[in-house]
């Protein structure tokens, strides 16, 4: 995150040279990192084999409008002013309780461990208006669950009996609510906590503070001013009912309106198993048929429900779906399980029904249904299904954004769409909205510009490798049969000028064995360095070297750099080695990058 937040200061500066040299010149961001366009992968396929790639044809992303005042009603000002108290929502004093420290000073966590336990108090307020977007019942299981933790919490905190009178005074206050039944009896003072009503896992998970460190009295207190504060929200939850739900009623008029979500397949996803589940449960009791549901907990067989979902790009087909009694699913309600390296493209149609807070992960759902198309299944497909032909080929999707009455207190399309900017700036988003229709972000120097993609400089560096291999039979045996320190020379394309370019393979540790000098590999990747004489500079980043030593077989050779200065020049770049990356990785002494080409530019 660091050296994205500097690549962007540095873009915002100006200066988008400095911005991409940042990221293309550090070694764990090169090692991670790995982005190819669209046009390259076409472009890379037709010239392996010869055959097309066909991607769908996007369409403008499209918004769903809703209205969470007229959801909630009274609960979204309970919210609202529950938010806009000094001290916002709930002072969770059990998730940071060093702010009620009064032991020994040197025991209290450092500065980083304190932030963090701020961090998660802010993390939970945030999460509990995040799930309130998405909907009732999400919200709903969140007060419930913290609830719990609180109470169970006071329970084995609570020791004096002022301390045990409050939290069963809150009992009483709340039976109804929590399923507290006291004994009638009232002679019988120990009988009154028999029934166990606090779930055993919420129990196990109580982290216990000692009264010698900390003011627990006050602590307490807090806790149960949090625990009014559920208690409303839960009490005011119990009147909701899903006919006043206006983000459902447009889900339910988006999948009735158009003839595409009515008739075919939609990929529905939501950040909340309690909100999949409750969309399951609302699109069936109002008639909707093929629907169901995955998140993580689903206990069924993953692969059969995706085939059912997606039969033609999971190896089956309709037919086959019915000859083995599985009826195949139209309406896939999903999670984020289902985000990343499926093929779900037999649908063309995807709804967002609430954003995730990272923007990757919304591309990773779009990516389910935008995927390479392959022709033969293509064919099969509009053979068994002619009603799909008109879809195939397009896809196109739908964005519930939090509503102008909520988008005041989550700020949640603001966030995402500000790490959308920064991530589009920093590496390039195909397509360049993703949100709204209007959305145009632009892309750094030298990253995918747009959804077909300008080619980087680097894919293009990898296609003229190919071409080169495919226009030269048996090229790439005879320079994998070279010996290390090929060398040689050429004039130089700034004149008046010298340098020297190398090609190293850099060593790489092998990471199922100990960190000893027999177990680092020869090679783990290969790296090309361009030493200019006359600035001292060592230039690392490929596509700024590649036009420099780029040549034919009728370019002149050219040596004219003393080979004391050679030598020179090859000390300093493998120091530099050492020092950028053999340090870095922890490389034992002895360990050395290995010199594979070179080349005097004059």
């Amino acid at each position: 995150q660091a050296l994205l937040d500097k690549a962007i200061e540095a873009e915002v500066g100006g200066n988008l040279a400095d911005a991409g040299e940042i990221l293309s010149s550090d070694a764990l961001f090169d090692a991670l990192v790995v982005q190819r366009s669209r046009s390259y992968v076409k472009d890379s396929t037709q010239q392996g084999n010869g055959g097309a790639v066909v991607f769908p044809e996007p369409r403008k992303p499209q918004t769903v409008n809703y209205s969470v005042k007229q959801t909630y009603g009274k609960l979204l000002g309970m919210v609202s002013e529950a938010f806009h108290k000094s001290d916002p929502l709930f002072s969770l004093p059990i998730y940071s309780p060093y702010a009620f420290y009064r032991g020994d000073p040197s025991q209290i966590p450092d500065a980083f461990d304190k932030g963090r336990r701020k961090q998660v108090v802010s993390l939970i307020r945030t999460s509990f208006l995040k799930r309130f977007e998405s909907s009732a019942e999400a919200f709903r299981k969140s007060c419930e669950n913290l609830l719990w933790k609180l109470l169970a919490w006071l329970e084995a905190h609570a020791e004096t009996e002022e301390e045990k009178d409050d939290v069963m005074h809150w009992k009483r206050r709340n039976a109804a609510l929590i399923g507290f039944r006291p004994q009638r009896d009232a002679l019988d003072d120990d009988a009154e906590d028999d029934d166990d009503l606090i779930p055993p896992e919420f129990r196990e998970v109580v982290e216990t503070l000692s009264r010698d460190d900390f003011d627990l009295g006050k602590i307490i207190r807090e806790t149960l001013r949090d625990l009014d504060q559920l208690a409303d929200f839960l009490k005011e939850l119990e009147k909701f009912k899903p006919s006043q739900d206006k983000k459902l009623t447009a889900l339910l008029k988006l999948l009735r309106k158009y003839k595409v979500l009515s008739q075919h397949k939609v990929l529905i996803f939501t950040e909340f198993k309690d909100t999949a589940r409750y969309l399951y449960d609302q699109l069936t009791k109002a008639g909707l048929t093929g629907v169901e549901v995955i998140d993580s907990d689903y206990k069924g067989e993953r692969l059969n429900l995706i085939r059912r979902f997606a039969p033609y790009y999971n190896g089956t087909t309709s037919a086959e779906l019915a000859d083995e009694g599985h009826d195949e699913i139209r309406v896939l309600i999903s999670t984020d399980v289902l985000s990343e390296g499926l093929n779900l493209q037999d649908a063309t149609r995807l709804i967002n029904y609430d954003l995730h807070w990272n923007p990757v992960r919304l591309m990773q759902r779009i990516g389910r249904v935008d995927r390479r198309m392959n022709a033969e299944i293509e064919a099969q497909i509009i053979a068994d299904h002619p009603d799909r032909k008109d879809l195939r080929g397009t896809i196109a999707y739908w964005n519930f954004l939090p509503p102008d009455d909520l988008d005041d207190l989550l700020r949640l399309y603001h966030r995402v769409s500000q790490k959308t900017l920064r991530i589009s700036k920093t590496l390039g988003i195909e397509g360049g909205r993703l949100l709204r229709e209007d959305d145009d972000f632009q892309d750094l120097k030298n990253f995918t510009e747009r959804y077909e993609g300008q080619k980087t400089p680097d894919e293009q560096m990898h296609l003229d490798y190919q071409a080169l291999i495919a226009a030269h039979p048996g090229l790439e045996e005879r320079l994998n049969s070279l010996p290390n320190g090929v060398f040689s020379g050429k004039e130089n394309l700034n004149p008046d000028t010298q340098a020297v370019f190398f090609c190293y393979a850099r060593p790489g540790l092998d990471k199922n064995k100990a960190n000893v000098k027999e177990n680092w590999t020869a090679v783990g990747d290969v790296r090309w360095y361009l030493y200019d004489l006359g600035t001292d500079k060592i230039i690392e980043d490929g596509p700024q070297i590649v036009d420099s030593i780029r040549c034919d077989p009728t370019t002149p050779r050219r040596t004219n750099i003393a080979q004391p200065t050679l030598t020179a020049v090859r000390d300093k770049v493998e120091k530099h080695i050492e020092k950028t990356y053999l340090l870095k990785v922890q490389a034992p002494k002895g360990v050395s990058a290995t010199l594979k080409a070179w080349m005097e530019l004059n």
